[in-house]
């Protein structure tokens, strides 16, 4: 896709001022592609809070470095202490932090890395128009269902959250005082059955295969 079709897509996504005017590379997509050898893509992570998301997506990323590939790992408590610091844990805030993780991906992946989202998002749709947003602008994106259950990711808890938050000292918690609404056909599963290594793999092939 050229830069004036990103250009495109991104005001048909959300409109920006009318004194806004999108400043276009003078280099297309495929040329810096080639330049540095990869494709971009966006790598989502989804599942509740200790279910192994960034855990996974750490393995993930040291095995693309490892291979020559460019690839950085952005994960949502690391996010909110800069980009969405200003964001709580409303259904609306929590709208606007995947639109705006959404959108850093995607510049990541327009560059030609490989972004490794690790976000609880919770809601499906906001999900998919993290998806619909990445297909319309010619990029690939894969959603990762880190799909530990409820009962484990407490047992885990190695941040104490679950445990304040059923003491209510955190509100809106998602699994416990706010809804996690699951992948409904996510590109790839992980489970309890798969240990670090597997998991990685897993998603290695996944990206290999798209």
């Amino acid at each position: 896709m050229s830069n004036v079709s990103l250009q495109r897509t991104r005001r048909g996504a959300r409109s920006a001022p009318a004194n806004v005017v999108w400043q276009a590379s003078d280099i297309e997509r495929q040329e810096r592609w080639g330049c540095i050898g990869q494709r971009g893509a966006t790598v989502w992570f989804t599942g509740l809070s200790g279910s192994g998301k960034s855990t996974t997506a750490a393995a993930v990323e040291a095995q693309l470095l490892a291979d020559g590939r460019w690839a950085y790992r952005l994960d949502g408590d690391n996010l909110r202490h800069g980009l969405c610091r200003d964001l709580g844990f409303s259904h609306e805030d929590r709208t606007e932090n995947v639109r705006r993780v959404a959108e850093l991906a995607l510049l990541f992946a327009d560059a030609g890395a490989v972004a490794l989202v690790c976000l609880v998002s919770p809601y499906a749709a906001d999900r998919q128009r993290v998806r619909e947003l990445h297909a319309r602008a010619g990029l690939r994106f894969l959603e990762v269902h880190v799909a530990t259950s409820l009962g484990e990711c407490a047992r885990r808890d190695a941040k104490g959250l679950y445990a304040r938050a059923e003491c209510g000292e955190i509100a809106d918690f998602t699994g416990v005082g706010s809804p996690y609404e699951p992948p409904v056909n996510p590109d790839v599963v992980i489970d309890e059955r798969h240990d670090v290594e597997s998991a990685a793999n897993a998603v290695l092939e996944a990206l290999c295969n798209q």
